[in-house]
């Protein structure tokens, strides 16, 4: 029926659901996830066994889901709703892992790229970063070159996470897609020393610097000059590419807390150690470090000194002969800042060798050109990663992406701005910045009835004693069987509770936001939208922002009766017409006084 003025009751009520309606929120952790990776589908798929269509979910967002698979720290385990309510987390990452394993192959990769712009772009680094950005601007028709100082690929997730858990193999079998896009490398060459920053930019029409945090900081403590003293960074590198690291002794102790500590601790024990301690002013309830990795360490006989500080280092002759560790009250002040406060209590460790893995710092490859901040992180524009230079642009630690995953959203982020950098297009262009990078998950529902609290399934891990001594990998991954109750662990986070309610407005849309933002945008509804909604409330009472969706409806009819000269629009409701107005007939209607 056309022509019908609704009323702006009727349309501000529908503005109202379609802005607060959940039925297309992501769970959280898509939200939580900075390449919003649609984990629920996925996971959803591996469990049914349907590995080939899981996987194609997984490489719509990332080109290397085993890698992620075994090294992602996983925000959305950590933002999922089983560790929100039980501390059980679905294992999203072993899942990826699996999926991955069975069915990745090379030959079904895609490998579309766009027309030839005859634009260039040059990338520093072959980090996560730097091949998200790669590929991205690959895909849109750009020439790419990646300019890497190592004679490998991966960056730092190469030559700082061990290869008990990231096989080298792994890392080359999945960059080799950078290779069939089409995008050059050229490696061994070090920017600010092989070539210039300028002579990037004069050969180039636009760069990305994604040259990650290669620098190592160690704490000037008394006695840090000391021989033995190590930055994480140094002793990583060298024992990634050499399994050994000669000038370690055989009681180590590692300064910090996060994961890079726990790689230090438990690399010392494969390069001969044979103590290995740990320190940090974080207690063990608060660790950075990911549960996992704490777990693993604590079975291979790291000895945690948690909620200790490092005083001083002792020496004698200059070699590292022990450390002071001094005990922590509190870490931050009343306002958050970071104001360690110390105990009077001191304990004394002998050890040879003292690793610090307390932060890594960004060396300045621009010659000044750009401006750094904190840890040697240049100053960008957050939203589109642009610096002050036109057409530089900085991703990954290089701007403060701490982890793979959020370093490879960033190397997208600088992408689009890269696309349309050179494209004369503004940089702020058709973008929706919330969905480049993670965010606040805005889905709210009750945990679906009956929920119980299903342990979470770990994989298969070798043993302890005899995983310590060699690099082989440690997590032998899920079996189908368990992949298939892992994955039966899932809430399926969503809303539409409404539509499970109301088989009506099934047949006209798949949630509220949908049905309303036509009705608002057509300035129309089908009459039998309208007249098919039985006013029984029970959309309602399932709604989680009690939305009254009947009102709408029932408003609807009576604009459409006002429209249509006082009858219903609906075929056959001319008997429904006499019956109302006989329904009202003196002769069948009667009304007594007092």
């Amino acid at each position: 029926m056309e022509n019908v003025l609704f009323s702006q009751k009727l349309y501000d009520s529908a503005q109202h659901i379609v802005d607060n309606c959940m039925g297309y929120e992501a769970p959280a952790c898509q939200s939580a996830c900075p390449m919003h990776t649609d984990v629920k589908q996925y996971v959803q798929l591996a469990g049914e066994g349907k590995y080939d269509e899981s996987l194609q979910v997984i490489r719509d967002k990332i080109f290397m889901p085993q890698t992620l698979g075994r090294i992602c720290a996983h925000p959305c385990e950590q933002s999922c709703r089983r560790n929100v309510e039980f501390r059980q987390p679905i294992s999203i990452a072993g899942i990826k892992r699996f999926v991955a394993e069975r069915a990745d192959n090379q030959a079904n990769w895609d490998l579309t790229v766009g027309m030839d712009t005859g634009k260039t772009v040059a990338i520093v680094g072959a980090g996560p970063a730097g091949a998200q950005a790669a590929i991205e601007l690959r895909r849109q028709g750009h020439g790419v070159t990646l300019f890497e100082k190592l004679q490998v690929y991966g960056g730092m997730m190469r030559v700082g996470i061990p290869e008990y858990r990231l096989p080298r193999n792994i890392i080359d079998y999945e960059y080799a897609y950078l290779a069939m896009l089409g995008v050059e490398t050229r490696f061994g060459v070090e920017v600010g020393k092989d070539i210039h920053f300028n002579e990037l930019r004069e050969q180039f029409d636009a760069v990305i610097l994604a040259h990650g945090a290669h620098v190592g900081s160690i704490i000037p403590l008394p006695g840090h000059q000391s021989v033995g003293v190590y930055s994480a960074v140094e002793f990583l590198k060298e024992v990634a590419e050499t399994r050994a690291f000669p000038r370690a002794g055989q009681r180590v102790m590692v300064i910090g807390g996060g994961d890079v500590a726990m790689d230090c601790a438990r690399s010392s024990w494969r390069i001969d150690a044979l103590e290995v301690h740990q320190c940090s002013l974080e207690s063990m309830e608060i660790l950075p470090a990911s549960q996992v990795e704490i777990d693993e360490s604590l079975e291979e006989g790291v000895q945690f000194n948690a909620g200790w500080g490092p005083d001083q280092i002792l020496s004698e002759n200059g070699q590292v002969t022990g450390i002071v560790l001094k005990n922590v009250i509190s870490i931050v002040d009343e306002q958050g800042n970071f104001a360690p406060v110390y105990g009077d209590d001191r304990r004394t460790i002998a050890v040879d060798t003292v690793i610090f893995a307390t932060g890594q710092l960004v060396a300045d490859i621009t010659d000044g050109a750009l401006e750094q901040t904190r840890g040697g992180r240049y100053v960008v524009d957050a939203q589109t990663l642009a610096t002050e230079l036109p057409g530089v642009f900085v991703a990954g630690d290089a701007n403060g992406g701490n982890i793979v995953i959020q370093a490879m959203a960033f190397g997208r982020k600088a992408a689009l701005s890269v696309d349309r950098y050179l494209t004369d297009r503004a940089l702020t262009e058709g973008r929706d910045f919330e969905q480049e990078y993670s965010y606040d998950c805005r889905l709210n529902v009750p945990l679906p009835k009956g929920t119980g609290n299903h342990p979470r399934l770990h994989g298969e891990l070798r043993d302890a004693e005899l995983r310590k001594r060699d690099f082989e990998q440690v997590d032998l991954g899920f079996t189908p069987e368990q992949i298939t109750t892992e994955a039966g662990r899932c809430l399926n986070c969503s809303c539409k509770l409404c539509m499970k309610e109301c088989v009506m407005m099934n047949d006209f849309g798949d949630c509220p936001k949908q049905i309303f933002s036509d009705f608002i945008e057509q300035q129309s509804m089908e009459p039998l939208l309208a007249y098919s909604c039985n006013a029984c409330d029970q959309c309602t009472i399932a709604c989680p922002k009690d939305f009254q969706i009947k009102d709408i409806f029932l408003g609807a009819r009576a604009d459409f009766v006002k429209a249509n000269g006082g009858n219903s629009p609906m075929p056959g409701h001319k008997g429904i017409n006499m019956h109302q107005k006989l329904g009202f007939s003196k002769f069948f209607t009667m009304a007594s006084k007092g």
